[in-house]
């Protein structure tokens, strides 16, 4: 047991700015997709299209900041990381392997890289690292929990 005082607040300070920059990441990755939205929706005007989809995934990140900024649970560090990185997947996915269109959703196959991905891409990927650390770490702390009350007389 720590005296008072002696780094006590410590694990509440690493938890905060662990969410911080989760949700910095996830509102990074928002703001690019909204911008970008537009441009890509031309492609498919009628459809779903990519802006659409874009504008989802956008809105499912700014909800999901707001989530693990306000709650910080472990289905709070979990819904992060699939938000994060499934948008890492799909756009390392999209870079490298022309897949046809998938039913209503459209190809989005795109063989380059520029500045807006790249940044999105890259904050996806470290958000999404961070949201599985901050989530087993949530779960080791409620293992830990569990067995210190299990033992307790």
């Amino acid at each position: 047991m720590r005296p008072a005082g002696k780094g006590g607040g410590r694990p509440l300070i690493l938890s905060l700015s662990l969410r911080a920059l989760i949700a910095a990441g996830l509102i990074a990755s928002a703001v690019i997709h909204f911008q970008l939205a537009a441009g890509y929706q031309q492609a498919a005007p009628g459809g779903i299209g990519q802006g659409n989809l874009f504008r989802i995934h956008a809105a499912a990140s700014l909800a999901t900041a707001v989530f693990i900024l306000i709650k910080g649970s472990s289905p709070a560090f979990l819904m992060a990381a699939l938000v994060t990185l499934s948008a890492f997947a799909a756009a390392i996915l999209y870079r490298y392997v022309p897949l046809p269109e998938i039913g209503p959703i459209p190809s989005m196959y795109e063989p380059v890289w520029f500045t807006e991905k790249v940044i999105a891409t890259v904050v996806e990927g470290i958000a999404g690292v961070l949201s599985v650390a901050g989530y087993l770490q949530r779960r080791k702390n409620a293992v830990r929990l569990r067995s210190s009350l299990n033992s307790s007389p």
